[in-house]
Parts: structure tokens; C-alpha cells; sequence
């Protein structure tokens, strides 16, 4: 089935989903919903599948208007007295949704770091919200110490904010002029700015090969090693000058986007800190419990169905000594649907549709 979106800069973007083995596996390439239970060691319950295609974006005061708001919460399958994290909590969408659907009992923890969203968080006043100042990749740890050992239900929406594309200062999205910071949290750390003037040649050429799959990336590590002899590159508007030149004509804004993506996820190390992630999830769901996941890019979407599939990031499965495979988790997905009408005309033009799947856990 084939469906097109947008990209970040309103460029057409034709995505297919596919069937793979005896599972059906939305793979698509915007925003991609995974809904995944966590199995019982003894049984392993029937559910059945949704899927669904949408992203709405912000367009004027909004911090992020939620992916896939409905289907994602629906998806958890929540009980008013349980206990649930919201592992990117952004503008607050989906932990709002959560908790108009939790008792007096439920308990919702929500993860961020962003201190724009910290701010946000304080219009919340369920008596059972707490926001967790912290990368998801610690929630175990973060979770122990406010005494839960164990989860009914984890959703998290992968990547970046619209607010965060959206700020010039942040130095996410080359529509703005403004330094190359590309931090999260804001914290002091690593900056795209020292990435572009420190790393050398061999360590660019990984980045932008690796994590921006971008075609030319030896030749643009080089280009970029070369320029900044005589000045350093701090802003948007300087890598870009660079860019231009080796930019596929007519693509270029997906170039600066494959380039910017790669600054990005090594800024802040986020694929790392998903499989820390998503291995954690595992520990601390139960039997039967709930994981959302809501995937942008292909490199997160790889890891997040590797380890659904294989229990493992990289590498086949491992089997048991009657043949079954060794997996935490049980994807629930079977068929995707499209998004409704409203959903799309709500859509602001120039801003990324998504698409979306779903999948659940193993192991007691």
C-alpha cells in the first residue's frame, strides 16, 4: 500500500507498507506508530490489530499538536488504576490523554528533558502526573526511585518537536538562521557547532553516512574539514553555503535534512539511548503490558522492529531448544488503516503526514 506525506520542508514523500513473513509491517517513511504487548510466560493473549496514518503540527502557539493522538492512547489499552509512562512528553498531548482516561489510583510518569517542556508540565495538576527531568534512556533508574518497579503501559514519540523545529536558537531545522546547537535538554554537552570544527574527516564521513544516509558523505566530510581551515562554521546559513555545492539539484532540501538529521542523533546520541530504551522497557513492563511506539526515521524504525522481531538490535534471533524465538515482545499490528478525513484537512500544509503501526511484550 502506498500513501504520500510531506517531509519537514512540504516536499511529496511516497511511502510503502508491506507484508513481511506472517506479520504485517507498517514500514513507512515519516512517522510510523508500533503498538507492542508485553507476553505473558504462560499465555499469550489475542489482540487485535490498529494502525492508522496522521501527524499534525502546530501552527502558531502550540508547543506539538500529538501524532496519532487517539489511536497511540487507545493502543495502551489503559485502566484507570494503572500505571503508565509518557516517555517524551513534549507539549503534553498524549500524558493529557492519558490521564483524562486514569482514576484517582492511575499513576502517569512522563519523561523530558527539553525545559520548555518542563514549563509545560506545570499546567498539569492530576494528583497522579509526576514529570521525570531526565532522557528516557534512565528510566529504570529514575522509576525506582520513585517506587515503581513496574509499568501497565509505556508510549514514547521518537524525534523532535514542532516547537523545536520551529525555534531559530535550538539550530534544528535549516528554514532559520541561528547557531548550530541542536541540543535537547540545553544542558552544557556537545553541540552540532564542535561536531562540524572538531571532528575529523573519518568521523564525519561516519556520521553523515550513518546516521544521515547521506550518498556523497566522504566527499562532504572532506569539503567541510577543507573550509573550516581558515573560519569556523557556527551557523545554519554557513553550513548551508557548504552544502549547496554538493546537494542533488532539485533535492535539496531533503540533502540539508539527511545532513541535519545526522548533526542531530550524534548531538544527542539517540539511537543509543533508544536501545537503552527499549531494553528497559521489557524489564519494567508487565505481563501483557503496553508499548507505543511512534518512529520518524528509518534508522529508529529499524531498531524498533529488530528488537520486536529478533530481541536483538543486530543479528538473527536466538531460539530455544524446541525452535522459538526469544523475543520480549509481541507485535500486535496486523493491517493499517488511513487517517480520517478530519485528521488530514487538519493537517497544516508544509508540515509532515505520518504514518503508523503497532506492536506488544514478552516474558514474566
Amino acid at each position: 500500500m502506498f500513501f504520500t506525506g510531506y517531509n519537514n520542508f512540504g516536499d511529496p514523500v511516497n511511502a510503502e507498507c508491506f507484508m513481511s513473513g506472517d506479520q504485517k509491517l507498517n514500514h513507512c517513511g515519516s512517522k510510523q506508530l508500533h503498538f507492542f504487548n508485553h507476553l505473558s510466560a504462560f499465555k499469550i493473549p489475542h489482540f487485535r490489530l490498529l494502525a492508522t496514518f496522521a501527524l499534525i503540527f502546530n501552527l502558531v502557539r502550540l508547543y506539538h499538536i500529538p501524532v496519532l493522538l487517539d489511536q497511540s492512547v487507545q493502543g495502551l489499552g489503559i485502566k484507570p488504576d494503572g500505571v503508565y509512562a509518557d516517555l517524551t512528553f513534549g507539549g503534553g498531548g498524549h500524558s493529557r490523554a492519558i490521564l483524562e482516561q486514569l482514576g484517582p489510583q492511575g499513576k502517569l510518569y512522563a519523561f523530558d528533558r527539553d525545559p520548555d517542556a518542563v514549563v509545560n508540565a506545570r499546567e498539569i495538576t492530576h494528583p497522579g502526573f509526576t514529570l521525570v527531568e531526565a532522557n528516557f534512556r534512565h528510566l529504570r533508574r529514575y522509576l525506582k526511585l520513585y517506587g515503581v518497579s513496574a509499568l501497565d503501559g509505556i508510549l514514547a514519540d521518537l524525534g523532535v518537536s514542532s516547537h523545536q523545529f520551529d525555534s531559530a536558537a535550538r539550530g534544528f531545522s535549516t528554514r532559520f538562521e541561528g547557531d548550530l546547537d541542536m541540543r535537547m535538554d540545553q544542558k552544557p554537552g556537545l553541540t552540532a557547532q564542535q561536531i562540524i570544527n572538531t571532528y575529523n574527516e573519518a568521523e564525519l564521513h561516519r556520521i553523515f553516512g550513518l546516521y544521515g544516509e547521506v550518498t556523497n558523505a566522504r566527499t562532504l566530510a572532506a569539503a567541510i574539514v577543507k573550509a573550516r581551515f581558515n573560519n569556523s562554521i557556527d551557523t545554519v546559513s554557513e553550513l548551508k553555503s557548504i552544502l549547496n555545492k554538493f546537494a542533488p539539484r532539485g533535492k535539496e532540501f531533503k540533502y540539508y535534512a539527511q545532513v541535519f538529521q545526522a548533526l542531530r542523533i550524534e548531538v544527542n546520541d539517540e539511537l543509543k539511548a533508544l536501545e537503552e530504551m527499549l531494553e528497559q522497557s521489557a524489564q519494567m513492563l508487565r505481563p501483557a503490558g503496553r508499548l507505543v511506539m511512534l518512529s520518524y526515521h528509518s534508522l529508529e524504525d529499524r531498531l524498533v522492529k529488530n528488537f520486536i522481531n529478533h530481541g536483538k538490535f543486530s543479528g538473527e534471533a536466538e531460539k530455544d531448544l524446541y525452535g522459538n524465538v526469544n523475543v520480549p515482545f509481541r507485535q500486535v499490528t496486523r493491517k493499517p488503516l488511513e487517517a480520517d478525513a478530519a485528521e488530514l484537512e487538519a493537517k497544516p500544509a508544509g508540515h509532515p503526514q505520518a504514518a503508523g503501526g503497532r506492536c506488544s511484550r514478552t516474558g514474566g
